[in-house]
């Protein structure tokens, strides 16, 4: 047997590093930090990179912004390139640990548009963070984008809690859901795959 492929590669987009270059070191507020989030978001889909979804890991008490993430799963062509998994590895990278919460770090957390999806939701249970902020739980996503977001249990926010992990939900949902609807017009006017690889 010979393999086609021993690696794959999971890369943020070139505009990221533009994107950002005006953008201060630390936010200090989560309004601020999920905002960004949906800036991101939005060009995101608008780039083609993949859907419209962004994520960043912050140290929770200064704010200083560790990584983002943004969805990149037609760019890649990995199934697994969600936002969450980018924000939290690059974070990983960044501070040379596979666990966020580890002895002599500050705590971080993770900054999404929405609660993660099934995928999300275990990388975000061993990545270490202390906290996770979501603009938003509820099934506006999957009515508005038709993403298929998987059978996420109904106890999820026990579960995090459960882990020591605490979650801050309805942030600057508003903004979220906008750069929903801007996503499903432009799907409704052609052009746009909503890529879930499994439609029941």
């Amino acid at each position: 047997m010979r393999l086609a492929s021993h690696d794959f590669t999971l890369a943020l987009p070139s505009w990221i590093d533009g994107f950002l270059a005006d953008e201060p070191d630390a936010i200090g507020d989560r309004e601020g930090r999920m905002r960004l989030v949906h800036r991101l978001a939005d060009r995101n889909w608008r780039e083609g990179n993949g859907g419209p979804f962004a994520a960043l890991v912050a140290e929770t008490e200064t704010g200083r912004i560790v990584s983002v993430g943004v969805n990149v799963v037609l760019s890649t062509g990995v199934s697994s390139g969600h936002a969450e998994v980018m924000a939290l590895g690059t974070a990983q990278r960044a501070v040379d640990n596979w666990d966020l919460g580890a002895a002599g770090l500050p705590a971080h957390e993770l900054v999404v548009n929405w609660r993660p999806c099934v995928q999300c939701y275990g990388a975000t249970f061993w990545s270490g963070v202390r906290t996770v902020v979501t603009a938003g739980f509820g099934p506006e996503l999957e009515e508005i984008t038709t993403f298929d977001e998987g059978p996420v249990r109904d106890d999820w926010i026990e579960q995090f809690e459960r882990r020591g992990i605490t979650i801050v939900n309805d942030v600057e949902k508003e903004g979220a859901l906008a750069v929903y609807r801007n996503y499903r017009a432009a799907v409704d006017a052609g052009g746009i795959n909503v890529y879930n690889a499994r439609q029941g």
